[in-house]
């Protein structure tokens, strides 16, 4: 598999992957981005993470908040909204049935 292949994989499911990321509390960027690493997605940039979590919160799907903090720079803590969870459990069953599929369709190819 090419890393070009994967990434446009990823692009199409990162939103979801984001959000279900959050699904048991809140977060901020760097151990969001350090979740979706240790399950196996690879690195997510910042460049790349903060524009989902930006569109994620525009479309009220994820609350943010600022906290300071007594050292270093401050974070910004995102949560799922009702509607975050609502998308998640939908476009997750979705993916899921979308990936069973696709799944069945590849164990064809290897027989």
């Amino acid at each position: 598999m090419t890393a070009d292949r994967r990434a446009s994989w990823l692009k199409g499911v990162l939103d979801l992957l984001v959000l279900a990321s959050l699904s048991e509390g809140e977060s901020y960027g760097y151990e969001i981005s350090k979740t979706l690493a240790e399950a196996g997605l690879g690195q997510i940039k910042g460049g790349t993470l903060y524009p989902v979590l930006n569109r994620l919160e525009e479309a009220g799907q994820l609350a943010a908040e600022f906290r300071a903090t007594e050292r270093g720079p401050g974070r910004r803590y995102y949560r799922l909204t009702d509607q975050g969870r609502e998308t998640l459990l939908e476009q997750g069953a979705r993916w899921l049935a979308f990936d069973e599929s696709v799944r069945a369709l590849l164990a064809k190819g290897k027989a």
